[in-house]
């Protein structure tokens, strides 16, 4: 038998008659209580705004600057996007992410495979994060591995590429990644690692420069490493393949 908990009232009697539903799907509603933090506790109006500023401090710098206990605070210069050479970015797509142009925000397919073959071999060998996931990653939160930081990283990304452009995104990207201990954006590596402006760089500087995104703080892109001159080749030899920003061509 169901007693009433509470007073008699309109509102009580409304009450007393949602409390049974509420009980029998006391999951659904703990899976809609949770959706619901987790959708207002991302930084949704801050997400257009990207569009008028270059970011100058993200989420993954004020890490950097904790761990190296505020002994120095990693910095970025912006640059515009038009003044990098579009090889750069051929070979960041091409490397990071084929279907940049193409998905809305998170490859499926590729979470997918890269799911499966973690799973398989028992350990992360292999990435799912598309660019756009990477920069919501870089700007707000993380990288602490959690399925709350990667619910929020999912919704980030799908407020961000429903506010932005491809370009916007690409070029926040190309300015706010990481390159190197207290290295961040295309401008600062181009000019630390082979003394140029992003507009400078050759096909080989670039493809070397992409190689190194996936592990920025254990590989230097001006050195001749197996792992940098391996990478690179691949990237080279994809670069023909990468059309940039096609819909606007159409």
């Amino acid at each position: 038998m169901f007693y009433s908990q509470f007073p008699h009232s309109e509102i009580g009697d409304l009450l007393n008659k949602l409390l049974p539903i509420i009980k029998n799907k006391k999951l659904l509603f703990l899976f809609l209580y949770l959706l619901f933090l987790l959708y207002f506790s991302v930084p949704a109006l801050n997400i257009p705004w990207l569009s008028y500023s270059g970011t100058r401090v993200t989420s993954l710098m004020e890490q950097r600057a904790i761990e190296n206990f505020l002994i120095f605070y990693p910095s970025q210069a912006w640059v515009d996007i038009d003044d990098v050479n579009p090889n750069l970015l051929k070979a960041i797509i091409s490397m990071e992410d084929g279907k940049f142009f193409t998905h809305k925000g998170i490859d499926w397919k590729e979470l997918k495979t890269s799911l499966r073959l973690n799973k398989r071999r028992g350990r992360a060998v292999r990435g799912g994060s598309t660019i756009s996931m990477q920069l919501s990653k870089n700007l707000f939160l993380s990288t602490n591995k959690s399925l709350v930081r990667k619910a929020k990283e999912f919704l980030i990304t799908f407020r961000m590429e429903k506010e932005l452009s491809k370009k916007s995104i690409l070029e926040q990207y190309v300015n706010i990644v990481e390159w190197g201990d207290g290295v961040f954006g295309i401008k600062k590596a181009a000019s630390k690692y082979f003394n140029k402006s992003p507009n400078e760089l050759s096909s080989s500087e670039s493809s070397r420069l992409a190689a190194v995104i996936p592990s920025p703080l254990r590989h230097d892109p001006s050195l001749n490493s197996r792992y940098v001159n391996r990478r690179s080749s691949i990237i080279r030899a994809r670069l023909n393949n990468v059309e940039l920003f096609p819909d606007k061509k159409k």
